[in-house]
């Protein structure tokens, strides 16, 4: 009761400041909200995505900017991803650079892969320590380059990560051993998308092991489902109103494996989720930030970085079932987000990346841009584009 009272008097004595950085630096990210036009609006994120990972002094991305900052340190965990995405637009498009940039994103991972195999919590640090999310994201790059290059040092760095994973992992398929110290402890069944990445590996390396231990962790997530599709113990930190951004995790990740594995109780899982995001989303397209185990909005700001995650995932249930709602969903919120994308920016900061909540006050990637928003962002425009 004691720290309660203490967080919530910090909490008052902050609101002046608060206040005060809303008004000055929210009115620094001004997108059009008449652009509209996807081409646009990918190219912008994409060149974004390419600054912040020449920001810094190594290879890997920075993790956002706070509005009128400079970028942040480098992100291993969402470097990770953002090299998948990377060699995903080069094989699309041609586009050498990309595949360069996200070898180099790849061997920057291998440089501070921990002894035991694991990738890092939170920014990049001379003091890690290892977590499993951020493991099975990495994995997702590594998979990636793995299948596009063949070469052997992220053959070598895929099965050192892997291992781990299946190290630290309970026989019903959870991870309780090896979280992130910045996650909430019991609340990780976001973690299924780490398992995504597992599976991934299993498939690059030909290694029916790591495929059979991501659909373990599958199936304890469905054991934590309820009947209307919301997830349990499923937050960043409050797992009673969940942020959209871990609940859309949740749902690639059971996505991403029943692509690989044809396991249509993993796709029906995810779907029952986001049918239910379906019928949150307002006309406009905003979709709450948090939300209760009845699926209510328990904010008034959306985030943008699960709202484009939540776009990925309609877009997968299209093209799997061919349901027109689901494209027209993501057509829904893709708009949503592109009126809310600032393309049109003098500071090269911010244009072309995504906050992490509209309005960009809003508690999630509050007055900053992210990379994992944009990067999410540049899947969510790319998967409509397929889906047409």
């Amino acid at each position: 009761m004691l720290n309660l009272a203490r967080q919530i008097k910090r909490q008052i004595e902050a609101l002046p400041e608060r206040a005060r950085e809303k008004r000055e630096l929210s009115p620094l990210y001004d997108p059009d909200p008449a652009d509209l036009d996807p081409a646009r609006h990918l190219h912008e994120a994409i060149e974004w995505l390419k600054r912040a990972q020449d920001a810094g002094s190594d290879r890997g991305v920075a993790y956002g900017t706070r509005f009128g900052d400079h970028f942040d340190r480098s992100y291993p965990e969402t470097t990770g991803y953002i090299a998948q995405t990377f060699v995903d637009r080069e094989r699309a498009t041609g586009d050498s650079e990309l595949l360069e940039r996200a070898v180099q994103m790849g061997d920057w991972e291998i440089g501070i892969q921990m002894p035991e195999g694991a990738v890092m919590g939170g920014k990049v640090s001379r003091d890690p320590t290892p977590a499993v999310f951020n493991t099975g994201m990495v994995l997702l790059g590594w998979s990636a380059l793995v299948q596009r290059t063949g070469e052997e040092r992220f053959k070598t760095a895929t099965r050192r990560a892997a291992d781990w994973l299946l190290s630290v992992q309970e026989p019903n398929g959870h991870w309780i051993r090896g979280n992130s110290r910045y996650a909430l402890a019991g609340a990780t069944l976001y973690n299924v998308k780490a398992a995504w990445g597992l599976c991934e590996a299993g498939v690059a390396l030909g290694e029916q092991r790591y495929v059979d231990a991501a659909v373990r962790n599958a199936e304890y997530t469905l054991t934590q489902q309820q009947a209307n599709g919301w997830f349990r113990n499923c937050c960043l930190s409050d797992p009673a109103r969940p942020l959209l951004h871990t609940l859309a995790y949740t749902m690639q990740g059971l996505v991403g494996i029943a692509k690989l594995t044809k396991r249509q109780d993993l796709l029906a899982a995810a779907q029952r989720a986001a049918d239910a995001q379906l019928q949150l989303m307002d006309a406009e397209g905003f979709i709450p930030g948090r939300q209760d185990e009845q699926f209510r909005g328990a904010v008034k700001w959306c985030c943008l970085t699960g709202s484009a995650q939540t776009s990925i995932v309609w877009s997968e249930l299209f093209a799997w079932t061919g349901q027109q709602k689901y494209l027209d969903a993501a057509r829904r919120v893709n708009r949503y987000l592109m009126a809310r994308h600032d393309v049109r920016n003098p500071d090269v900061r911010l244009r072309g990346g995504l906050p992490g909540s509209w309005p960009v006050w809003g508690d999630y990637g509050r007055l900053a841009v992210l990379n994992w928003a944009t990067k999410f962002f540049v899947d969510a425009l790319v998967m409509e584009q397929r889906s047409r």
